[in-house]
């Protein structure tokens, strides 16, 4: 490649790394396999279609609605709306509970078509912006797409950002002006705007309990919707999504550990965009793993030994202290399963399996895990009246041997423990019963 410039965002990167292939934890961002850019995100980037919206200085169409909270700079970053070169029913463009009708491509296209108007904004201060800033949190709080019309300082610029953490994005450039329709908020988030005593957690409890979207959360969240007064801060896109789906978690967890642990084995299972997920829900006290394995042509996994590059992070009942290894996923994940029990009011030891295949060769976000996991806590569980039979039965679902399962698997190895204590026990008080008949 003669080691051509990449572009982050706005960031020219500069990357250093250790040696060795760790894709599945680096995810395109830290450079570990020690190369000055990542292969797979340059490779990909080329197949965008937002190159034609390049060299645009003005721009108008429907927002889906959609904004954007950039990282690069904090925290003096770049904020703005999403919006596509036409009008109408744009929804979809930003709408991750809605994307199972279509494929990786027809996602890309989608998202690469939203340009992305870009402002400075100091994230500590968000209520000392101006203007640019108060229609950007409108277009946040609209309840239906909405009509815009952005003036750019410059041409626009088809820098693609792909990671795992977030949706794909389209160009962007610095906004001049910005100008909208009437717009509809929706009138939970305008509540939840207005009332500056509730803490942003609360908030973000608050209207899902509501039925407002996660997604929808998310991007309210990142524009300072909520919080406390002038404590109101900015979260950039990519960590507002983890930041719900954990606090959304965290809340709910609370009460799922008072509740009766299920008592049978049962297996859910989804399958996406050549990512297969399944999910093993094993009588006990709540613990959680999340297992990831990227199979050969594999968007993480570039290797050409043919070896699966595993990655994995876990919880027990007395939860995490540090930030998960596999990053936004763990959590996207973990939401959709405690979600799943504090609807059905019971609590357990969940293991999540993720098999990615050559078919998904490039990120399209942690939306694709949490929504995945979700419809498969939807469907019709397969049941088993014993561990083995589960696992005989998902060993047979995966195109990676188990034996790598049970090498890689915290849980398992938990449980495996927990039984030969529970056995020595009963065969010490079955002893003593013989005995004490005698």
């Amino acid at each position: 490649m003669n080691n051509p410039q990449v572009f982050w965002g706005n960031e020219n990167i500069e990357l250093r790394a250790i040696r060795g292939s760790q894709c599945i934890y680096c995810l395109g961002s830290r450079a570990l396999c020690g190369r000055r850019q990542c292969p797979i995100l340059f490779r990909y980037s080329k197949l965008q279609p937002a190159l034609r919206l390049e060299n645009k200085t003005m721009l108008d169409g429907s927002s889906p609605p959609g904004v954007f909270v950039g990282r690069i700079g904090y925290p003096k970053i770049g904020v703005g709306p999403m919006i596509p070169p036409y009008f109408g029913n744009t929804r979809i463009l930003d709408y991750p509970e809605s994307w199972w009708s279509i494929d990786l491509e027809k996602l890309v296209e989608y998202r690469s078509s939203l340009v992305r108007g870009v402002f400075k904004v100091n994230a500590y201060k968000p209520c000392e912006a101006g203007r640019l800033f108060q229609l950007t949190q409108e277009i946040a709080m609209a309840s239906q797409p909405t009509e815009a019309y952005v003036e750019f300082s410059k041409p626009i610029r088809a820098r693609i950002l792909l990671d795992e953490d977030a949706q794909p994005f389209g160009p962007s450039g610095i906004v001049e002006k910005i100008e909208s329709g009437n717009i509809k908020v929706n009138r939970f988030i305008e509540k939840a705007y207005y009332d500056e005593d509730l803490k942003a957690s609360e908030a973000i409890y608050y209207l899902y309990s509501l039925g407002v979207p996660v997604s929808t959360i998310q991007k309210a969240f990142s524009i300072a919707i909520f919080g406390i007064g002038k404590r109101r801060r900015l979260v950039p896109t990519r960590w507002s999504i983890t930041a719900v789906d954990s606090t959304l978690a965290q809340k709910m967890l609370e009460k799922i550990k008072e509740n009766p642990e299920v008592d049978e084995y049962a297996v859910y299972e989804s399958e996406h965009i050549d990512n297969r997920f399944i999910v093993i829900v094993i009588p006990g006290k709540w613990s959680y793993e999340f297992i990831e394995m990227f199979h050969p042509g594999s968007v993480w996994n570039i290797g050409d030994d043919g070896s699966i590059a595993l990655g994995s992070d876990y919880e027990d009942v007395e939860g995490r202290t540090t930030y998960a290894k596999i990053g936004g996923c763990y959590y996207a994940a973990r939401f959709a399963i405690v979600e799943h029990l504090f609807r059905t009011r019971r609590q357990g030891s969940v293991l999540v399996l993720r098999e990615a295949g050559p078919g998904y060769f490039m990120p399209a976000g942690v939306w694709l895990v949490r929504e995945n996991v979700r419809k498969a806590l939807r469907g019709k569980p397969v049941k088993f009246g014993s561990l083995e039979d589960a696992f005989t039965y998902v060993a047979r679902r995966l195109r990676t041997p188990w034996q790598l399962i049970l090498k890689e698997s915290w849980l398992l190895r938990s449980i495996r423990e927990r039984r030969r204590i529970t056995e020595y026990l009963k065969e010490k008080q079955d002893f003593k019963h013989a005995y004490d008949s005698t």
